[in-house]
């Protein structure tokens, strides 16, 4: 009689499910079992690499082609507003050493009178206009784009404004060399931070570009 009484609680513990299948059916992320049998240190240590890990798959990972193709981008501002250097490069013999290493590549984009153009065409097409890239390079290359797009106001200004001495050739020296000297420094800039897998935002165009990147 005491040892049935004694079998009782045992054969009733017995018949009820165990406890961790339970949780296992309770819950819906498989990954909440493995967290929550993990000590909270190691826990934090997980939770920690899975962001990053989640990170560095996201849309605005940097990765070597994308550094390259969005540094490669700062070019075609640069090449397209070459002319506006005539002035300062002619007078600064660093900024002669510079641009002198770009000589064929300027030459090639200046060979067709619609070079520019169906480079515009094609980054913003091909490039911005395309899923298939990531924000990162979308980003860049909409700045590049924005950045080129800005050359029509110096350029209607010097159609409209083309004096032959005095003051105002002073003066359109002085945009010139301006407008060439900005460019200069948002090539460097710009390229040299997506080498890095760093994000230039450069001045008056990166909310223009972050508008039309989505």
């Amino acid at each position: 009689m005491s040892s049935s009484t004694f079998l009782c609680p045992v054969a009733f513990s017995l018949s009820q499910k165990p406890l961790q299948s339970t949780f296992l059916q309770s819950s819906p992320n498989p990954s909440l079992l493995t967290l929550s049998i993990l000590p909270k240190k190691l826990r934090k240590a997980h939770q920690l690499r899975s962001l990053i890990v989640a990170k560095s798959n996201g849309s605005d990972s940097a990765d070597v082609p994308d550094r390259l193709i969005s540094a490669l981008c700062y070019f075609y501002p640069f090449f397209d507003g070459i002319q506006y250097g005539k002035y300062v490069i002619t007078q600064f013999y660093p900024v002669q050493a510079i641009v002198q290493p770009l000589v064929p590549a300027i030459r090639v984009f200046k060979s067709f009178p619609f070079n520019g153009f169906l480079v515009f065409l094609t980054l913003y097409f091909v490039v911005v206009r395309n899923p298939n890239f990531s924000r990162y390079v979308r980003f860049n290359t909409m700045q590049a784009i924005v950045l080129d797009v800005l050359l029509i106001f110096p350029d209607l200004l010097e159609r409209g404004f083309n004096p032959r001495d005095g003051l105002g050739l002073d003066l359109l020296m002085s945009l010139d060399s301006t407008v060439f000297l900005f460019l200069l420094v948002c090539l460097i800039y710009g390229s040299s931070s997506c080498l890095l897998g760093q994000i230039p935002r450069l001045p008056i165009v990166a909310e223009a570009a972050d508008r039309q990147v989505l």
